[in-house]
C-alpha cells in the first residue's frame, strides 16, 4: 500500500515532486503519524538532489498521532503534535517518541509544524555559552534559524546584532528583540560575544575578527557560494580561548521542543510563517526559499487521505 509523499527527484527542477511511496512500517519505539502540515529548509530544498531518488525528504511536520508506539512511550492516539524526524514530507510518517512534543491547545498546528530544525538549531546554539548581558552577532537573521535566534537571544537577555544580506531583509527583525540591523557586517563597532553563523564565505572569514576573547562562533549554515579563507595567524590568539564549532545535535530534541512550543503559547515566540500554502505548491515554496523571498518560515498543508 502506497501513500502520496514528496519525494527526490533529481531529473525535475528543484529535485523534488510530489509523488508515492511506501507506507511507514515504525519501530517499537516509534509513533505513526498523520501529517498535517509540513515546513521547508532551505538547506533541505537546495541539497534535495543529492539524496537517492525516490526517498521521501523532509524533516519537520506537525499532525495528529494515529498509531502510538509499541512500547508505551509517547503521546496516545489522536495527540496533536510537532516532530522532527526523516521521512517527514509524506501523509504518514514513523518518528522516534523522543523526537516529538505535544502541540499546546492554543497553537496552531501549521505553526507548530515551523518550529522542528530551525527553532531547536537556534535554541541548541544560543545554550553554547551564556547570553545574559552578552553581545550576540546573528548572520542571515532574516532567515528561519535567524528569526528565531533573535527572538531566543532577546529572551536571554542578550545585546543582539541581526545581520542581513540586504536592506529590503531587514523588516520585522527590530520588532522581534533585534537591538541592531546591520547589513552585512557594517557598523559594528565593538566585539561581540557569540556568533550564530548562518552564511559562511568571506563574511565567516571577516565575523571571526570581530570575536571577543573568550567569545565563539557555531557554524549554523553556509548560504554563501564562497569558501570562507582566514589569513596566516588570523586563528591564532593570546588569551581566552576564541572557538569555532560546527552544529548538527538532533538527538533527543522532544523536550526542547516542547520548550519552543510553550514560548509559542505563552505569546514569547513568533512562528513567523513568511509562506502558506498546499503542498502540491511545492516547486514555488523552493524556489521562493532559494532566492531568498521567504522571510522566515514556509508551511506546507497536506489534506487528509480520503477514507482518513
Amino acid at each position: 500500500m502506497n501513500m502520496r509523499a514528496l519525494v527526490v527527484d533529481p531529473g525535475v527542477p528543484g529535485s523534488l515532486r510530489l509523488g508515492t511511496a511506501a507506507e511507514p512500517h515504525p519501530a517499537p519505539h516509534q509513533a505513526v503519524l498523520e501529517v498535517r502540515h509540513i515546513s521547508l529548509n532551505r538547506g533541505e530544498v537546495a541539497f534535495a538532489g543529492r539524496r537517492p531518488a525516490g526517498t521521501v525528504h523532509g524533516y519537520d511536520a506537525a499532525g495528529i498521532v494515529i498509531r502510538a508506539a509499541a512500547d508505551g512511550t509517547g503521546p496516545a492516539v489522536g495527540a496533536k503534535v510537532a516532530v522532527f524526524g526523516p521521512g517527514a514530507w509524506a501523509q504518514r510518517m514513523a518518528v522516534d517518541t523522543t523526537a516529538l512534543a505535544e502541540v499546546p491547545a492554543q497553537v496552531d498546528l501549521a505553526d507548530a509544524a515551523a518550529l522542528p530544525m530551525a527553532g531547536i538549531t537556534a535554541l541548541r546554539t544560543l545554550r553554547s555559552r551564556p547570553v545574559l548581558g552578552r553581545r550576540v552577532l546573528i548572520t542571515g537573521a532574516a532567515g528561519g534559524v535567524g528569526r528565531y535566534a533573535v527572538q531566543l537571544a532577546a529572551m536571554g537577555g542578550a545585546h543582539v546584532i541581526a545581520s542581513v544580506g540586504s536592506a529590503d531583509r531587514a523588516g520585522g527583525l527590530a520588532e522581534l528583540g533585534a537591538h541592531e540591523v546591520v547589513v552585512g557586517l557594517e557598523g559594528i563597532d565593538r566585539p561581540v560575544d557569540l556568533i550564530l553563523d548562518n552564511v559562511g564565505g568571506s563574511q565567516l572569514a571577516a565575523a571571526w575578527e570581530l570575536l571577543a576573547p573568550g567569545g565563539g562562533v557555531q557554524n549554523i549554515g553556509w548560504a554563501s557560494n564562497e569558501p570562507a579563507v582566514f589569513a596566516p595567524y588570523s586563528l591564532f590568539f593570546v588569551g581566552p580561548s576564541k572557538t569555532m564549532s560546527t552544529f548538527g545535535d538532533v538527538h533527543e530534541v522532544g523536550p526542547d521542543l516542547a520548550t519552543l512550543l510553550e514560548f509559542v503559547a505563552a505569546g514569547r515566540l513568533s512562528p513567523e510563517v513568511d509562506w502558506r500554502g498546499p503542498w502540491e505548491r511545492v516547486a514555488e515554496a523552493a524556489q521562493a526559499l532559494l532566492n531568498r523571498r521567504i522571510a522566515g518560515k514556509a508551511v506546507l498543508d497536506i489534506e487528509p487521505a480520503a477514507g482518513d
